[in-house]
């Protein structure tokens, strides 16, 4: 079963987001709320998925984040989520690697097409 990781500040986006993916089958390995912890987290747990809010509370977005997620780990597929649709936003996330960007909220069909 493939483990995602969700990092979101919001809680009821988050829970929101756990129910999706365990509608899809698969399982949640964590939900975090900082850009600091999503690191540590998937570091340390190696996450399949990781479904990433590009504004955290804490120090670190989620941009920053996923570069340094990336800096050891290639194998995550990151998908961001963000409530703003502002361009810049998904010019800064270019070069994670990312596999998709999505701009709440978030729909069950959408994350279903992605994720597979």
């Amino acid at each position: 079963m493939k483990k995602v990781l969700i990092v979101e500040d919001d809680l009821i986006i988050a829970l929101s987001a756990e129910k999706m993916i365990q509608r899809l089958g698969l399982e949640v390995l964590k939900v975090v709320d900082t850009g600091e912890k999503a690191v540590e987290t998937a570091l340390n747990n190696k996450p399949d998925i990781i479904l990433m809010d590009i504004r955290l509370a804490g120090e670190m977005d989620g941009v920053e984040a996923a570069f340094r997620i990336r800096e050891e780990l290639s194998k995550p597929r990151i998908i961001f989520v963000t409530g703003n649709a502002d361009p810049g936003y998904r010019t800064k996330a270019e070069g994670t690697g990312y596999e998709a960007y999505l701009v709440k909220p978030i729909r069950l069909e959408d994350l279903r097409k992605i994720i597979g």
